[in-house]
This record gives C-alpha cells, structure tokens and sequence, in this order.
C-alpha cells in the first residue's frame, strides 16, 4: 500500500491506538499512522468468505437457525450481517439502478407479515410494527431488472413512494402495466406526467364457495384497461412480475407460507429484501436471458459475487 503521510510503500504493524484501531509504521521514515479503508463488515469479527457464504445460503432459501446450524456461525451475528449488508443495499440500489432506459415495465404487491397476521394484531390491539407487510415491485419485461421496490402497507400512501422511486430509477418513454389496484391510476399520471403509456390489467375471479378456502379462486376473465397515453393492447401483462414474486418467495425464506421462519421485526424484513434484490440484479443468472438483469441492462459488464456485492455496497 502507499502510505498517505510520505508516499513510501514499506510499512509494518505497530500496535493499536486507544479505540482498538491497527496502527501502522514506515520502515523507512518511521511515520506513524492508521489504515483508513472502508471495512465492508464493520467492526464484525466474521470473514468476508464467512459473510459471502452465509449469505448465499440464506439467499438460497435457508432459514437463519438452518444457517447456524451449519457454519457454526451464532444466529444473532447472522441477523447483525443482515441489518449491516441489507442497509447498505438500501442505500447502493437508488444509486446503481438510476436512469435506466426501460421499455416495458410491470408492478405488482407481495403480501408478507412481520411477526404475525394482520387479524391477530386487530385481536391483541397491537400498535408497533407487527402485521401485514406488502412488498412493491416493479420489474423490466426484457432485461428482468428490479427497477425499484418498496416495503409498506397496500394503500395510497405506499404506492405514491413506490411510484417516486420508479421514476427516480428510469428514464425515457415506456409502457407501465400493473394490476387493478385504483391507487395507481392516480400516482403514475403523477408523477410521470405524459412521459408513459400506462394500462391495468383486471383479473376477475369466481366466488369462492368455502370461506375458509386458502387460495384464491379460478380467474374467471381478465380485463386489459387502458388508463393513460396509448399503451399496446397486446403487451399488457403482470406474468413476469407475477414470476418475479415465486422467485422472492423461493430464495427468501421468509416469505414461506405456513411456516415459523416468518420476520419477527420489519427491519431485518426490510434488510434481507435489499439484499435479495441487490443480489437478483447483480449476482444472479437468469436462466432467460442467461445473464444476470444489471448485464442486461448496461449497468455492469460481468455477473459478480455475494462478496463483490458486499463490497460495493459497502462503499454507498
């Protein structure tokens, strides 16, 4: 390394300061002074090749108890590297996905829970941060690129933010196709003013008989609506988002039904999102277009590793 102080390359360890930092000496001048690079980790004691590891296995759809079990890593560390690593994706996503040229673009929701269902909070007379949970996704038809998301409750004031960010993340004219959701039709004439083509499509389904049936009934039709400028009848669709959320569903685990891996607290929910859509974007081949998204989309040149992206958004 080239020591800042007098520009020699030559130094060796030479105890630590008082705050437990490595302090450093040149062998030739004999100045003093402390390596300043940014530590990806922090002050964790785990390896970047332990972080990377236990990563990709929860990305893979592993419970954090399973991933204890075998790296022999405490899970509590593991739910630290989740905050560390998921909040800096928050921050390095709006920055690396910006200003790309989409074409044709689908938004749908992602129903989740933090801690329990919505009924039960009603039931207990929660008022913190436990309940339903919906995750806002907007997607690139041709590249599969996560263009933005967002976690928060399905109503006007979530979707508005989501909306914001989308437009923060793209630029030029495309074609918006979402589902029936009403709130939409008022924020993307928003905030895109006459910049996109934007169409709803209405999924009709048949009553259910039974009232304690857990999937939903059979589409009975689908409605393509136009709302705003000319979009092509043809292409309105939310099948790729709708795939897109199977795939949160897969390598998250928990989003699992029926299961106990559930959030217990909306920060680490909202932290292991980041990271999966920082790594469906950059580190993940899709088997479509047998890139990953970020490459199909001109934003890097090469697929990168769980290590490579924590370095990166280490640097945001």
């Amino acid at each position: 390394m080239v020591i800042s102080v007098c520009q020699h390359k030559s130094a060796a360890k030479d105890g630590k300061d008082r705050n437990g930092n490595q302090r450093y000496r040149c062998k030739l001048c004999s100045a003093r002074f402390i390596e300043t690079a940014p530590k990806p980790l922090g002050d964790m004691r785990i390896t970047l090749d332990q972080a990377s590891t236990i990563l990709g296995m929860l990305l893979e759809g592993m419970a954090v108890r399973a991933v204890s079990r075998l790296t022999g890593v405490c899970k509590h560390t593991i739910c630290e590297l989740i905050v560390l690593v998921g909040e800096n994706c928050q921050r390095f996503l709006p920055q690396a996905v910006n200003g790309v040229a989409a074409t044709d673009v689908q938004c749908d929701e992602l129903w989740s829970f933090v801690t329990m269902k919505e009924r039960q909070r009603h039931r207990g007379n929660f008022t913190g941060e436990e309940g339903d949970s919906w995750t806002w996704l907007a997607i690139d038809r041709y590249t599969k690129l996560i263009l933005t998301h967002h976690v928060g409750q399905r109503d006007g004031q979530s979707c508005d933010v989501f909306v914001r960010k989308l437009y923060n993340a793209t630029t030029g004219r495309f074609q918006i196709s979402t589902d029936g959701f009403k709130t939409y039709t008022l924020s993307i004439p928003y905030h895109f003013k006459g910049e996109v083509d934007f169409a709803q499509l209405i999924k009709v389904f048949q009553p259910v008989k039974s009232a304690g049936r857990y999937s939903p009934g059979k589409i009975a039709r689908a409605e393509k609506r136009p709302i705003y400028g000319n979009p092509d009848h043809a292409q309105v669709s939310t099948s790729h988002v709708e795939r897109t959320n199977l795939s949160v569903r897969m390598h998250c685990r928990r989003f699992t039904r029926l299961t106990n891996a559930h959030s217990k607290s909306l920060r680490h929910h909202k932290a292991m999102q980041a990271i999966f859509v920082a790594w469906f974007n950059f580190c993940r081949k899709h088997e479509t277009i047998k890139q990953t998204p970020a490459m199909a989309a001109k934003l890097v040149g090469r697929q990168w590793t769980v290590r490579e992206l924590i370095e990166q958004a280490a640097n945001y």
